[in-house]
């Protein structure tokens, strides 16, 4: 194991970033995180991750928090230069499928250019080690199951997989030139406290303990390989020791998978709620939107060979943490309160 790290952690008030920091710095490391704080969903709990996060550091220095855009260069590099890093986690992207399709520029620029301002930066301070956030969405409307990093990714079916396809490309570019050591974690839909309320299963709780409908598209039957918060953590921060490694002798780049390998379907997915909530759900079902795709399910056997990723908590634990922590810490805060008035 590594001692004490400094690491620079990209997108650290949101979801994944929040928790990707509590768990560095329970674990004695230094970091620097870095967002926008882009209104895609409340700011306030993006500021209310990051007091979290705060309220856990020991001592003067072990978190800082630099507000920055990855698409001001020079903002970014000055926030990478604070100190000489080991190691950058970026996670900070534009997410979803559906408003890809609305907004495909702004995705190009965030994940396709904010993602080569990092490894320019990297590469112009000497950060050897990088860990970029990809996604299940660039294996498209394959039909193999379950998802290998080996199987073939050229027909995306939104603007935002074809973005995260194309950090994966400009990372090994990086790796081959500049000999960066480069993982890239192919995330499948990640759960669990702190979620953002934008996503289903935080907005099915919501609408469910409101007694309000939820919409199902398609017939319930599609399926997703989900993945607990903590464990998708735990393969990050494996990541990050991987590619630390490589920096410090042979360069190395791969793709991972980051999955429970496990598919759930839509239908069970709504009925353990309801178990959990003690509320049943009124549904409405919908036609499939642009850009969904039918199955996602992780081949992890890479992930479990190079980077000891061992996921743990299956589908009915998760659920149960993400009701009480809903239960317990979220529901009526203004955020949560302002997310549900405008559904």
């Amino acid at each position: 194991m590594d001692g004490t790290l400094n690491i620079f952690l990209t997108g650290a008030a949101g979801f994944i970033g929040s928790n990707t920091a509590e768990a560095l710095i329970r674990q004695g490391h230094r970091v620097v995180g870095f967002d926008n704080l882009v209104p895609v969903y409340s700011v306030a709990k993006k500021r209310h991750n990051l007091d979290i996060v705060q309220g856990l550091a020991a001592g003067v220095g072990q978190f800082v928090f630099a507000e920055g855009d990855l698409g001001h260069p020079e903002v970014l590099r000055k926030a990478m230069s604070r100190e000489p890093f080991d190691a950058v986690i970026h996670l900070a992207a534009m997410a979803g499928v559906q408003p890809s399709i609305a907004d495909p520029r702004l995705y190009s620029a965030v994940n396709i250019d904010g993602t080569l301002n990092v490894l320019e930066c990297a590469r112009e301070l000497g950060i050897r080690a990088v860990v970029a956030a990809s996604s299940s969405s660039v294996y498209g409307s394959n039909t193999k199951l379950p998802f290998s990093e080996s199987d073939a990714v050229d027909h995306p079916i939104s603007p935002y997989a074809a973005t995260k396809k194309a950090g994966e490309l400009i990372a090994h570019t990086y790796h081959h030139l500049h000999g960066l050591s480069v993982a890239n974690l192919r995330f499948f839909t990640v759960y669990g406290p702190r979620q953002r309320p934008d996503l289903a299963i935080y907005k099915f709780t919501r609408a469910m303990l409101s007694g309000k409908e939820i919409t199902l598209y398609g017939d319930g039957s599609s399926s997703r390989d989900y993945t607990f918060i903590d464990d998708c953590v735990d393969g990050i921060l494996g990541a990050m020791h991987w590619t630390i490694a490589g920096s410090r002798s042979t360069p190395r780049y791969d793709i991972f998978n980051l999955g429970e390998s496990q598919t759930v379907s839509l239908l069970e997915l709504v009925s353990i709620l309801e178990r959990n909530l003690g509320v049943t759900a009124k549904r409405r079902h919908a036609d499939y939107l642009p850009g969904d795709v039918v199955a996602t399910f992780a081949d992890i056997s890479r992930a479990r060979a190079a980077l000891r990723y061992d996921p743990k908590v299956k589908i009915e634990e998760g659920l149960r943490r993400f009701c009480e922590w809903y239960l317990r810490e979220e529901q009526g805060k203004p955020w949560e309160i302002q997310q549900e008035s405008a559904s």
